[in-house]
């Protein structure tokens, strides 16, 4: 099995339409499978997908092995969270495009109801039923609405990393975590104001930092079912909630806090991994990269962000299910792609996932906990046991696409100044409406 890059694309679509079928489930398995990933289980083209700790390409290779007629070719999708929605788009319209698809769960599954196969006459029961956070891509969010991809993985948290070196620096102490927003942000003044370095470290230009800043404040304010409750229309988009965690958003992109460049920058990692910072706002994706550059013991760790004073539930965290995994309606081999997620699903393999990227644990009832290796991972599921108020599912795992693509968009402009608070609510209100109304 080669995994093969976006560039081969028009090649694989070629493919698709003459896949062979597989046999029933008491004969040998056979046909081709093609799967189309966003970066998120697989990478690139490898020769060794052991050596390079690629998950799904090595359970491609293993499929492959146990089923002797079965050939798997894995694509990556190139570009940005919205390009890579549009491309699939454009290939489903088309009926062409892979037999599954991975992408992020939530909204960004649910978008394209059209175009997926709802699983459960495909997946045994028992085999969703092991896995916890399923009904964040059923249809409407609804437990009776089509189940549109496999949950997998326990999924990411939204964290502060934090340099103790140059919080001591600035006479605050790392041992002390700000218990709202705005402690967080005095400290992240004091450095500025006591050092050379850095508050925050950031980069905003494609808006992701602001993502995780809103969800995070608005399930604060309004609970961990706060987007989902907005989806469903329980709770209006403009509810004030969101204008309070856009103008705390403004307030800290307008801020001396943060790298001069903050609005400019696709990523603050490598600016915060340097030292120049006492302060990173991202998610536990990044546990690896700070193990690796600051050591097991080093000077950083991680705490959840803090909600904004006066936040009705502060024992909250924010984040949830990553990953879903689709059958595409365009599939030739449904059969075979169920039973591609059926051994993927297998809760082995789904340790084999989390000891590989130690960026989340398992969803599946029977996962091995000792599979948790990264300290940061660690210190992360302790304190998610002590968030009783639970985890805030982001606003862009829950709304249309079209509404997520221009929720980075406002994001960015709120941060640089460009676009006011109120009218950042107002066009998402407008976009969460306009996308409705087409369901």
């Amino acid at each position: 099995m080669k995994a093969k890059k976006w560039t081969g694309i028009v090649a694989a679509l070629a493919l698709t339409t003459s896949l062979v079928g597989c046999s029933s489930s008491d004969e040998a398995l056979s046909g081709e499978l093609l799967i189309w990933d966003t970066g998120i289980l697989g990478k690139d083209a490898s020769d060794d997908p052991y050596a390079d700790k690629a998950f799904l390409n090595q359970m491609g290779v293993e499929f492959e092995e146990a089923n002797p007629g079965v050939k798997v070719t894995i694509i990556q999708q190139g570009g940005d969270i919205s390009t890579n929605a549009a491309q699939f788009q454009a290939a489903a319209i088309a009926g062409t495009g892979p037999d599954i698809r991975v992408q992020y769960a939530g909204g960004p599954t649910t978008s394209f109801a059209d175009f997926f196969e709802d699983l459960g006459p495909l997946i045994p029961a028992e085999t969703l039923d092991a896995m916890a956070g399923q009904y964040v891509n059923r249809e409407g969010f609804s437990s009776t609405g089509r189940l549109l991809g496999m949950t997998y993985g326990a999924g990411n948290l939204f964290v502060v990393f934090q340099n103790a070196d140059v919080l001591k620096e600035a006479g605050i102490d790392p041992s002390v975590k700000p218990a709202t927003w705005e402690a967080l942000m005095a400290n992240a003044k004091q450095i500025t104001d006591k050092t050379d370095k850095n508050g925050f470290y950031t980069g905003n230009l494609e808006g992701y930092p602001g993502a995780w800043f809103i969800s995070n404040m608005v399930g604060g304010e309004l609970g961990q079912t706060a987007f989902t409750d907005m989806y469903s229309g329980k709770i209006p988009v403009d509810d004030p909630a969101m204008l309070k965690a856009y103008q705390a958003y403004a307030d800290w992109g307008a801020s001396t806090v943060n790298n001069p460049d903050a609005a400019q920058v696709t990523a603050g990692g490598q600016g915060f991994v340097a030292g120049k910072a006492g302060y990173y706002l991202v998610g536990s994706w990044e546990n690896n990269g700070m193990t690796e550059a600051f050591g097991e013991t080093g000077p950083v760790t991680s705490f959840f962000i803090p909600t904004l004073t006066g936040a009705k539930y502060t024992k909250i965290g924010s984040g949830g299910p990553e990953i879903a995994l689709s059958i595409t309606k365009a599939s030739k081999n449904k059969a075979l792609a169920a039973e591609f997620l059926k051994f993927i699903a297998r809760p082995e393999h789904q340790d084999r996932f989390v000891e590989i990227y130690q960026t989340q644990g398992s969803n599946h009832k029977d996962g091995d906990s000792s599979m948790i290796k990264n300290p940061r991972l660690k210190e992360q599921f302790e304190q998610l046991a002590q968030s009783t108020d639970g985890i805030t599912f982001a606003f862009d795992s829950v709304m249309p696409q079209a509404t997520i693509d221009l929720f980075y968009r406002v994001n960015a402009g709120v941060f640089s100044g460009a676009i006011k608070p109120a009218d950042a609510v107002a066009q998402l209100k407008a976009s969460y409406e306009q996308e409705m109304a087409k369901k």
